[in-house]
């Protein structure tokens, strides 16, 4: 039974791997749709609960939740499993990715497939979000305030605060209402004005040579990334340009530019963008170290936090700050739809046919459940042939 088990743990994350484009909101949506709505392995409580935790710790959250779902329906062995297939897809194809960059000094043009990609992952982050929003807001006792929270994530969010902040704003005074209401149904409530200043570091890059580091300090670097870095890829990649350009000078300003380039052309986790950047500094060895750096606090983390989810869920006080941290959550995934249609479908000129195709695609995934996977490899094949003919 268990090795069933195991067994169906890689199947799954391996297909995901290889199709998980779009960043983390769609690999959290395509994780909901196969784990909650296809297999039934959790609830879809149960599966907030986890956005709701992992975006608590550092790490990239959509790893972070694989390795929990292997680690509830397999185990530790589960655990592992689970987190090195969701991982394996995008390793290997940015090492391949870095060996032909270092061998030829350009990267392959795909460009056509992955721009018939985005609208898909729009519709397929705006598929989870219904599905996780009637649990999450619809349909709870206290609708009202959790749209309060929401909204006021989301304002944050567009008023540039960091997402991790904004994450804990969300929960801890959204938890304060809802053990406030949950006190006293009939109190009214206000929302007090938040003043947010930010300072923007600017650094000048000069045109040197990149040093070349150890392969201990590679590997301790990325160890460290991966054990502070919370919010998303842009985060990642702030954090390599003031390090590694700017202060250690490991990576030119091309290849970090090229690096990121690799992150885009990769489905999986952007973290992965390490193996590639590992590579180009040290070879083989460092890509290795560099991904082992990066992705292994993930798993220590995931392992100590996972035994805490159901009693925090049991808890009054901390029920109340999943259930906020949950819709601030989904706050978050629905800016980044917003961001992402944006980029994708008005600008730099307003694209009609992509607009088409994420109108559709969001169509077959709430209203017909088509599987993802089909709907990522048709919008794919849909942009190239357009791109062929045109």
């Amino acid at each position: 039974m268990k090795n069933k088990r195991l067994l169906e743990i890689a199947k799954v994350f391996l297909r995901l791997g290889i199709i998980g484009f779009g960043g983390p909101a769609a690999h959290i949506a395509m994780m909901e749709d196969e784990i909650v709505n296809r297999r039934h392995w959790l609830e879809r409580s149960q599966f907030l609960d986890l956005i709701g935790a992992t975006n608590l710790i550092p790490g990239p959250n959509s790893t972070e939740i694989a390795i929990h779902v292997g680690y509830l329906y397999g185990g530790i062995a589960g655990l592992f499993l689970a987190g090195f297939c969701f991982i394996l897809p995008a390793v290997l194809m940015t090492a391949v990715l870095g060996w032909i960059y270092i061998q030829y000094g350009s990267l392959p043009q795909i460009a056509p497939i992955l721009a018939g990609i985005k609208p898909i992952v729009i519709a397929i982050i705006i598929g989870a979000l219904y599905r996780l929003g009637k649990k999450a807001i619809f349909k709870h006792d206290r609708s009202p305030i959790l749209w309060t929270i929401a909204v006021g994530v989301v304002i944050l969010l567009f008023l540039g605060l960091n997402q991790i902040i904004a994450l804990l704003l969300g929960g801890l005074l959204g938890a304060v209402l809802l053990l406030l209401t949950a006190k006293n149904k009939s109190m009214g409530m206000f929302v007090g004005g938040l003043s947010i200043s930010s300072a923007i570091k600017t650094a000048s890059v000069s045109a040197t040579t990149a040093v070349t580091p150890s392969l201990w300090q590679l590997g301790l670097f990325f160890l460290k990334v991966g054990s502070i870095l919370f919010g998303s890829g842009y985060v990642l990649i702030a954090f390599l340009q003031e390090e590694l350009v700017d202060k250690y000078v490991w990576l030119t300003q091309q290849q970090l530019l090229d690096a990121i380039a690799i992150g885009q052309l990769t489905p999986g986790p952007v973290l992965s963008t390490s193996t590639f950047i590992g590579y180009v500094i040290l070879g083989t060895p460092g890509a290795i170290v560099a991904t082992i750096g990066i992705f292994l606090p993930s798993f220590c983390f995931v392992f100590a936090l996972n035994p805490l989810i159901p009693k925090m869920r049991n808890s009054q006080i901390t029920s109340a700050f999943l259930d906020a941290v949950n819709t601030s959550a989904l706050a978050l995934m629905a800016v980044v739809v917003l961001r992402l249609a944006q980029s994708t479908i008005v600008q730099p000129s307003f694209n009609l046919i992509y607009l088409t195709l994420a109108v559709v695609a969001s169509i077959l995934v709430i209203k017909f459940k088509v599987n993802p996977v089909w709907l990522v490899l048709g919008g794919g094949l849909f942009s190239w042939i357009l791109s062929v003919v045109l």
